[in-house]
């Protein structure tokens, strides 16, 4: 494949990119916030100057690895420089103008922050190990932001005498009123450095091997925040799986016998719990990457009571009915997750709207097995599939989409029917708080004190809010 042909096939989002030479060795690491924009921009006459010159006489290859931010973006792109020392990537090898992440560990217990490395000391002090360079300090303090959500190490400069916030939100373990062990902590801090060196594997590892030993020991609770830390540092991390987006859709092609590799996907869920509150959702990828202007979310208006199928009727023909006359672009594969009854159903209203050509698939998840329009039988793709993964990506995030709109209606709905009679407490403040907190449980597991310490708020209106929060008593 031609170069300029497979840049053409990058997707619009954010990522680190590798250009090698003949012989396969890297030449140059760089990130980006839309993948194809930045490495089209070098084959652009009016962009190269001398040192581009003479980087691109020398690519012969280049290579694409997806991230989920920016910011994740710029971790991956430090890590890998950092360990492969590309030839033209010189400036940021060891660079001492640019910020670092610095890891306090001679420290009882290790802070991360982020800090600038003295000039005239190479190795930094000796008590800290150094992470970097960054190029961007914006994006760093939404990295170092990320990576605290992730791991919980203390914040605090001077150790206090009881726990604070963070521990309370699940983002400290507390080690100042003797919560974690030293070994606890010294495990999270292991962790920390594995995550900023970009072996995910090996961290991946570590967390699957702690929770299947607190699942052993019948220490459900922690093997359940071991779990929901691999699921955020899983789709975090998504970095470590080179892009292979022409081999999916490429195989997508081959297994589902369509004409061409779908180029647009449009996928489909719905949630909800014993038929309350339903929602379905949309999700777009183009050319194996998400598209987050391409998703839409849906109330579902006509159905009552728990009835899947008709759910998904009707968010498929609220998204398709229009489509003609508002000559929008339509998918060139329909996802839905479920099996044979929901892919019967969209392919039901898909020929009532007049669009029975556009190709959809249902996906179980009890046994990951495609079911194809006509089939009897579902298609079970080899586990290392690339179109398997494909498809399982978008049907997780399409399934991410709906649970994520369902939480955030109940969690409107919790909140306005319990705190929006408390004088002074608009709905700016509300959302404030439930930003600050996190979540409504989160909310109502805070003291009054810590409801008073966000601004705005003060005591007695977080006596009020306290009383309101025990009184609905929030699951």
């Amino acid at each position: 494949m031609d170069l300029k042909e497979k840049i053409g096939g990058f997707p619009n989002s954010p990522g680190v990119y590798i250009m090698k030479d003949k012989e396969a060795r890297v030449l140059y690491v760089g990130k980006a916030a839309s993948l194809r924009k930045r490495v089209r921009s070098y084959f652009q006459s009016g962009y190269k100057g001398p040192k581009q010159k003479a980087l691109m006489s020398k690519v012969a290859d280049i290579e694409c690895i997806l991230t989920n931010s920016e910011a994740a973006a710029l971790l991956q792109e430090a890590a890998l420089i950092k360990r492969l020392q590309p030839r033209y990537n010189v400036d940021l090898k060891d660079d001492k103008s640019y910020p670092y992440l610095r890891l306090g560990i001679g420290e009882e217990f290790p802070r991360l922050t982020i800090a600038r490395r003295c000039k005239g000391d190479p190795a930094g002090d000796i008590d800290a190990r150094y992470f970097g360079p960054y190029t961007d300090v914006t994006l760093l303090r939404e990295a170092l932001k990320m990576i605290r959500r992730i791991f919980p190490l203390r914040t605090c400069a001077h150790m206090p005498s009881k726990e604070c916030l963070n521990y309370h939100i699940g983002q400290c373990v507390a080690p100042c009123t003797d919560k974690a062990d030293m070994i606890t902590y010294e495990r999270i801090v292991k962790r920390v450095a594995l995550f900023l060196e970009a072996k995910n594997e090996e961290l991946l590892k570590d967390l699957l091997g702690s929770m299947k030993e607190a699942s052993d020991k019948r220490d459900f609770e922690e093997a359940a925040r071991l779990r929901n830390q691999i699921d955020v540092i899983t789709r975090v991390g998504e970095a470590t799986r080179p892009y292979r987006k022409d081999k999916a859709l490429l195989e997508l092609k081959e297994f589902l016998r369509i004409s061409a590799a779908p180029r647009r996907i449009e996928a489909f869920d719905v949630s909800n719990i014993s038929g309350t509150g339903a929602v379905g959702s949309m999700v777009t990828f183009i050319d194996g990457a998400p598209d987050k202007n391409g998703y839409k979310r849906f109330r579902i208006k006509d159905v009552k009571g728990p009835d899947d199928y008709t759910m998904m009727r009707e968010i498929v023909r609220r998204r398709y009915g229009n489509l003609k006359e508002e000559r929008a672009e339509s998918p060139d594969l329909i996802i839905v997750d479920g099996g044979k009854g929901h892919l019967n159903c969209v392919l039901d209203e898909l020929k009532a709207l007049g669009f029975s050509r556009i190709p959809a698939v249902g996906i179980a998840k009890e046994f990951e097995l495609i079911y194809l329009p006509g089939q009897n039988r579902p298609l079970e793709l080899a586990r290392d599939s690339q179109a398997l993964y494909l498809v399982q990506r978008i049907r997780d995030e399409a399934h991410r989409f709906a649970i994520s709109y369902h939480r955030l209606l109940r969690s409107k709905t919790a909140l306005h029917s319990g705190l929006e009679d408390i004088k002074g407490l608009g709905d700016a403040k509300i959302k404030m708080l439930l930003n600050h907190f996190g979540s409504l449980r989160d909310l109502s597991h805070a003291s009054v004190v810590q409801i008073a310490e966000v601004r705005g708020i003060g005591e007695k209106t977080a006596t009020l809010i306290k009383k309101a929060l025990r009184e609905r008593r929030p699951d």
